[in-house]
């Protein structure tokens, strides 16, 4: 079952409340998405820790109800 936007910018959001989360479905179907994902709290971590802290975020669901996440992250 895929997951919605909604859902994938909630657990992001709960992990790092200050994001600034834009998530865009790149087919349509639910399952492929692309997210950026901007905050202060990267600040000083190496691009391979902000990616592990937003998928840590999403609770084991990449790979399972979440097939592809196409990922970019920014320092505000």
């Amino acid at each position: 079952m895929p997951l919605e936007k909604k859902i994938i910018e909630e657990l992001i959001k709960s992990s790092i409340p200050d994001a600034k989360v834009i998530i865009e479905d790149l087919r349509g179907d639910g399952d492929h998405y692309s997210a950026t994902v901007i905050s202060k709290t990267f600040d000083g971590k190496s691009k391979i820790e902000q990616h592990k802290m937003v998928y840590n975020s999403l609770e084991g669901k990449m790979g399972k109800e979440l097939h592809a996440l196409m990922l970019k992250t920014k320092l505000e």
